[in-house]
């Protein structure tokens, strides 16, 4: 992953705190605290890396939504990019990347009482491909846990092709998901 330039315009103290929280992160793999480093220097490298305006890319909130058990994760059959993810979505200026991620997870599953558990939980910078009038542009996601109340009834958004809870253990088995959601299914069950 490639360093961004540091930028001599003063980055908000949203911003501030974004990078307060990722210095916070404690990488789990060499993998990871690579990752963490590049995304350090994107938070500083422009003022605008959390709107979607941003040309080379910018920064989204993900979440990791679990049942109230654990042991499943809800996930998307996202409507544009055709494949299962996590929820979440742009931060559209928000440099608060969790509460980015709750709003994501509440607009997109429908579920009430959802919360916050802890602090980041993954990285993962990847590249969206070029869509109408949008350039292709990376999007550097920042995941965090959010766990469900006792309704885990959820409405499918427009957003979605489809929601599922998916067991934990079969994704980080399934050699055909996502790789950040195997990597992300792994961690939740070595953490268990």
């Amino acid at each position: 992953m490639q360093q961004p330039p540091l930028c001599s315009v003063p980055i908000t103290s949203d911003q501030q705190r974004l990078v307060a929280a990722l210095q916070r992160y404690q990488p789990d793999s060499a993998e990871q605290t690579a990752a963490r480093d590049a995304f350090l220097a994107f938070a500083q490298s422009h003022a605008d890396c959390c709107q979607r305006t941003h040309p080379p890319g910018h920064f989204t909130g993900s979440a990791w939504l679990v049942g109230a058990d654990g042991t499943r994760v809800l996930l998307t059959h996202h409507r544009k990019l055709d494949r299962w993810l996590q929820l979440g979505g742009h931060a559209d200026g928000d440099a608060d990347l969790a509460r980015v991620a709750l709003r994501e997870a509440e607009e997109e599953s429908g579920l009430a009482g959802l919360r916050v558990e802890g602090g980041i939980f993954d990285l993962d910078c990847h590249a969206i491909p070029a869509r109408g009038g949008d350039p292709a542009h990376l999007h550097w996601d920042v995941r965090y846990v959010v766990r469900a109340g006792s309704d885990e009834r959820y409405a499918i958004s427009a957003e979605s092709l489809d929601l599922a809870w998916r067991p934990i253990a079969e994704i980080a088995a399934d050699a055909s998901a996502d790789a950040s959601l195997r990597r992300m299914a792994v961690k939740w069950l070595q953490a268990r």
